[in-house]
């Protein structure tokens, strides 16, 4: 599969975590007001578009790419998991769901 996203790194930070936020097929207010705390709304925007477009192994395809193209420093993947704990737990609340994504995006950021 040949994916070609050239996404600025506001742009991906906000693929991640609006996919993080959807794992339980509800993105809250709370999370997406996170979000908005860490990207600005133009890149939530147009990852909200492209989200929509994709199935979960497109995502991770798209994530993994990402990090295989870009420089991505150990610090920066770090920072990433964190944000990515902290939409989790920006409702108040972590299922199943998002228990495991954290799982597996975990694998894949390290």
């Amino acid at each position: 599969m040949m994916i070609n996203n050239n996404w600025t790194k506001d742009e991906f930070t906000a693929y991640v975590l609006i996919y993080a936020a959807q794992s339980n097929y509800v993105e809250t207010e709370e999370e997406s007001a996170y979000i908005l705390s860490k990207v600005n709304e133009k890149a939530v925007e147009k990852m909200h578009e492209e989200i929509a477009r994709d199935n979960d192994f497109q995502s991770a395809e798209k994530i993994q790419q990402y990090l295989l193209e870009n420089s991505y420093s150990q610090a920066d993947k770090e920072n990433l998991i964190t944000e990515i704990k902290e939409v989790f737990f920006a409702d108040g609340s972590v299922d199943i769901l998002e228990k495991n994504l954290f799982l597996y995006l975990k694998k894949i950021l390290n």
